[in-house]
């Protein structure tokens, strides 16, 4: 059973959230990756500053969320919004966390005109994932992803 968690405060992604951010990729894929996350953190800012979400429980933040709305890409005209990149704190986990970011950032992509979010979910490496966006009631798409190793 998922327990919920009071205190968590959702908020928009701030620059000052990369160190929180790193640490807690740190944390889950075992790797220290600063630069990546400032690349990331800075695109995301650059396109839409409020699309972006964070948890913070205590002042301490213990989740993201990264995502933001685009049209005119994938044959898909309609704005849409794209939910790319989620962690929380494995010391968070199972405190619904994660649903508190989704909730934020559906509402935003809401407000910003769009009628449909998309994901992509490595279903062999990311079965956790998969589960959690079926449980906030993502199917799957007709779209598909083709890959090509080069």
């Amino acid at each position: 059973m998922t327990e919920t968690t009071p205190g968590v405060r959702i908020r928009p992604l701030d620059e000052l959230d990369i160190s929180d951010i790193v640490a807690i990729d740190e944390k889950i894929s075992g790797r220290y990756r600063p630069e990546v996350w400032e690349r990331q953190i800075g695109y995301y800012l650059r396109r839409d500053p409020e699309s972006s979400v964070v948890a913070e429980i205590d002042g301490k933040v213990a989740g993201f969320m990264l995502g933001e709305v685009r049209s005119g890409e994938f044959g898909l005209e309609e704005p849409t919004g794209w939910i790319e990149v989620l962690g929380v704190d494995p010391a968070y986990r199972g405190k619904a966390i994660g649903r508190h970011l989704a909730e934020a950032i559906l509402e935003h992509f809401r407000q910003r005109g769009a009628h449909s979010v998309r994901t992509l979910v490595d279903e062999e490496k990311q079965g956790d994932i998969r589960s959690f966006f079926t449980a906030l009631g993502f199917e799957p798409s007709t779209m598909r992803p083709f890959v090509k190793t080069l």
